[in-house]
């Protein structure tokens, strides 16, 4: 049974589209077959991975209104086991359409229902929002995962996506959990980052992967590359880390 896992948080620049992306990559060079969703407008883990998308004749909006179905629309990657899902700009308009639907919520639930079974994990890209879209994959998913990026305002809005997580919980999508929180843009050598680590730990304790994502200049790279870090600077520090989050993530899930 494959398991579906959004990446959400609401606020901005806290490295959520780079961790989706790379931890998919290397989730994918483990061994395991992965899907990427971009649910993003912005579609930048489309272009993460070379992909034109403002060439595209199907996305990410035609599956999730029925237009196509999600075979349809996948496509291969650099990356031996990993597919994606695209997307662009025509994603924004789908919260104005799913209104008119019945059962909104679900509709990507619906979607990506047909096939979750041909991959061992599906990770959903969210916006950085709390709209129908991310309400969307919430519904759709078996866990979420948070980057956190360790900075000052780092805590500021979770409250917000842990109550959204609630509601979910309770109304839509009992069997969803937290999968863990990631530790973005790390800086060992600021008191700063300490300081915020301790209070995210208070937060959220155990659910916290113990391998955070430092600064680094390959992972800020990469997209321009249209390749994820694996491929653009296998060696480096972030690389490395998100080798490590990924073999974390594998034990925590399958240990």
């Amino acid at each position: 049974m494959g398991k579906i896992i959004a990446f959400s948080n609401q606020k901005g620049g806290v490295g959520k589209t780079t961790t989706a992306i790379n931890l998919a990559a290397y989730v994918a060079i483990s061994g395991r077959k992965v899907l990427l969703v971009d649910f993003d407008p912005q579609g930048n883990a489309t272009s993460g991975f070379g992909i034109e998308k403002n060439l595209l004749k199907t996305t990410c909006y035609d599956v999730l209104l029925g237009d196509n179905v999600a075979r349809e629309v996948i496509r291969p990657t650099m990356i031996q086991n990993l597919w994606i899902l695209p997307s662009n700009s025509d994603l924004a308009g789908a919260e104005v359409d799913l209104v008119a639907l019945p059962a909104r919520e679900s509709a990507l639930r619906r979607a990506l229902f047909p096939i979750k079974n041909e991959f061992d994990y599906i990770f959903i890209d969210c916006p950085p929002s709390l709209g129908l879209l991310t309400l969307n994959a919430m519904v759709a998913s078996d866990s979420v995962i948070i980057p956190i990026q360790s900075e000052f305002f780092a805590l500021e809005g979770v409250t917000q996506l842990l109550n959204t997580f609630k509601i979910v919980k309770q109304r839509l999508n009992p069997q969803i959990t937290i999968n863990g929180v990631v530790l973005t843009m790390y800086d060992t050598r600021t008191t700063l980052s300490k300081q915020v680590t301790a209070e995210i730990y208070k937060y959220f304790s155990n659910k916290i992967y113990t391998v955070p994502v430092p600064r680094n200049i390959k992972l800020v790279e990469s997209p321009s590359f249209g390749v994820p870090v694996a491929l653009h600077a296998p060696k480096s520090n972030g690389a490395l880390a998100y080798q490590a989050l990924a073999k974390q993530f594998l034990e925590r899930e399958e240990g």
